[in-house]
């Protein structure tokens, strides 16, 4: 099996929902086991998701979780997610992660000859686009 490497985001309470946005931008099939099922749940948690998978159909993965009692989510994140590539679904990955969040860089035309762009999703989270035109 080989190594890979993937988001792997937290959430204070809305990762069900976030999960379920990016499974309506990407597709695919999401996986979501909570706190409760697990037996592991604090009063109040046992609805939170412990562990999320989504696997899309062009070969990503996102990772997700709500932070349980006695510990701390931030929200949003300190880096970026980027999705790069010559494929076309890009734009509409970033008109559809743009719903409900801030652009905080049009997708357009760059220096260095890709369509690039930068966005907060309506969950906090960074991402970049880089649609290569060569």
């Amino acid at each position: 099996m080989s190594s890979r490497l993937n988001p792997y985001l937290a959430f204070s309470g809305n990762a069900r929902q976030a999960m379920e946005f990016y499974r309506e931008v990407f597709g695919g099939e999401l996986a979501v086991d909570t706190y409760g099922a697990s037996g592991m749940a604090a009063p109040g948690d046992e609805d939170k998701v412990m562990h999320a998978q989504l696997e899309t159909p062009a070969g990503y993965t996102l990772m997700a979780s709500d932070a349980p009692a006695g510990m701390e989510a931030r929200g949003g994140s300190d880096i970026s997610i980027s999705l790069s590539g010559d494929d076309a679904d890009l734009r509409g990955h970033f008109e559809k992660l743009a719903s409900g969040g801030e652009v905080t860089m049009p997708l357009d035309r760059q220096p260095w000859g890709d369509e690039f762009g930068m966005l907060v999703d309506r969950f906090g989270v960074q991402w970049m686009v880089d649609i290569s035109t060569r």
